[in-house]
């Protein structure tokens, strides 16, 4: 079995077209309502006015990425049932309209998170980047949050100061910008006073309580996905480790095989994405894929380059760290075994050619996910013809 290829688009707004996405040779689009804000209700209408356009451009939308979890919902606060019960609506309307994969994530306030959108490359073309450096300069001395200094050690709070001495006014307010004012795909964009009083939210919510947080949401809409047929796929930590004092909790294998052990329910799936996992060197990607496979209802596929002190880049898709090879192999024993394809698409293609002279939203460049697709469909079908031989 070959996976389903897709591309994500970010809705008519999109400087990438479906017809851009249709000829680099993916079949599919992920994508959401991005105009709908967190927490409210993904009406059944806006919802196929939506999948007509795309099927009208010759593509499939099966897999919605990402229906946002709110704030509410994660922190257990406030309008939390409200919430829960347009949660479910909008599942109930997604199913109506043949949409059977359904991505979230629970990470506090921050989606993705990068410190620099146009890192250049050797060979001239950009990546993203992060730098747990430039995240602590920002958090200690620009954000100033209080008792900041208690998450760092004392060699990176030395190299946070020399780092902010460095900048000039403008470079600042560039890292800010680029932390916190919201990439493409993210939940929230924030000013710095914004961002400090949405963490006083999460006071009191540790690691701990963040999971039965996440547990309580899957107990509540799980029956009903279960009842229409969607997987709940959730993406994991985007950096897999605690930013800014706020807990991240789906950043291991131990994370996603505790979350499944405690709501066993066929709809709790995995979003298992090789960048977010492939930060961190204890995550075995093709040994997960194994493990954890039959919980896997989407794939994003990418590869990180890790560096010193927590910092990473995104690489070329077979590049990097991830060990694409092995991976794509362990997901092709699935498919096969499995007897179905695993939807997929290739995630924050580096920013190149002709797409330097472009504007384009960061890592959603049309032609770096383009050779990322190739790359991964070449190798995908010889995986499959050395299996078949």
């Amino acid at each position: 079995m070959l996976m389903t290829q897709t591309m994500r688009w970010f809705g008519p707004n999109d400087p990438v077209r479906l017809r851009d996405i249709r000829q680099a040779g993916a079949t599919g689009i992920v994508t959401a309502l991005h105009e709908v804000p967190n927490g409210a209700v993904w009406e059944r209408d806006a919802i196929a006015v939506r999948k007509a356009m795309i099927e009208d451009a010759g593509l499939e939308w099966r897999v919605v990425e990402s229906l946002p979890v709110d704030e509410g919902i994660k922190t257990r606060s406030g309008d939390w049932d409200r919430l829960i019960d347009h949660y479910r609506r909008s599942l109930t309307h997604l199913a109506a309209c043949g949409i059977d994969v359904v991505t979230y994530n629970f990470m506090p306030l921050l989606d993705w998170t990068r410190t620099d959108l146009a890192w250049e490359l050797p060979y001239g073309a950009r990546a993203l980047r992060f730098e747990a450096v430039a995240v602590a300069a920002y958090d200690m001395f620009i954000l100033k949050r209080p008792g900041a200094e208690a998450s760092y050690s004392d060699a990176m709070r030395a190299a946070a100061e020399k780092r902010h001495a460095s900048m000039d006014e403008r470079a600042r307010i560039a890292l800010e910008r680029t932390i916190i004012a919201g990439l493409p795909g993210s939940e929230e964009g924030f000013t710095s006073p914004q961002f400090l009083a949405a963490i006083e939210t999460y006071a009191g919510i540790d690691a701990a309580r963040l999971r039965d947080n996440h547990v309580a949401f899957l107990e509540a809409v799980c029956p009903v996905a279960d009842d229409l047929g969607i997987r709940l796929v959730v993406h994991p930590d985007d950096p897999p480790f605690p930013i800014f004092g706020l807990p991240r909790v789906v950043s291991t294998e131990a994370d996603v095989a505790e979350l499944f052990a405690r709501v066993p329910n066929a709809s709790n799936g995995l979003c298992f994405c090789t960048g977010s996992f492939g930060v961190r060197a204890d995550n075995d990607l093709p040994g997960m894929v194994d493990r954890l496979g039959s919980r896997i209802g989407f794939l994003h596929l990418r590869s990180v380059e890790r560096e010193a002190d927590d910092a990473f880049h995104e690489a070329d898709h077979l590049g990097g760290d991830a060990g694409m090879a092995a991976v794509v192999a362990a997901v092709h024993r699935l498919s096969t075994c499995e007897g179905r394809s695993i939807p997929m698409r290739p995630d924050h293609g580096h920013q190149m050619l002709d797409d330097l002279n472009r504007t384009a939203n960061p890592g959603y460049s049309l032609l770096g996910r383009m050779r990322g697709l190739a790359e991964l469909r070449g190798l995908e079908r010889g995986i499959a013809h050395g299996a078949a031989s």
